[in-house]
């Protein structure tokens, strides 16, 4: 929800566009967000997928279709 959340307000703020000040700290935040999940992701991972494997691999089904979707707008408008 993060994700699409920084999504919407860079888009509501016309902000998706490239830009070449390099101090801007928005895209900085977003890889620090992106980036301090995995280990939130793989500590889930390990607690669940032996508890509960079908649900465990729901929800890391859909947090990697919501990565996914988080970076297709970098990919697609190469931010």
């Amino acid at each position: 929800m993060i994700r699409l959340a920084t999504l919407i307000i860079a888009l509501l703020h016309r902000r998706a566009v490239r830009e070449t000040d390099e101090r801007d700290c928005r895209r900085h935040i977003w890889q620090l967000l992106m980036g301090g999940q995995v280990p939130i992701v793989a500590y889930f991972a390990i607690k669940w997928l032996p508890q509960a494997p079908r649900p465990a691999l729901y929800v890391l089904a859909l947090q990697v279709g919501v990565a996914l979707a988080a970076l297709a707008p970098v990919y697609l408008l190469h931010l």
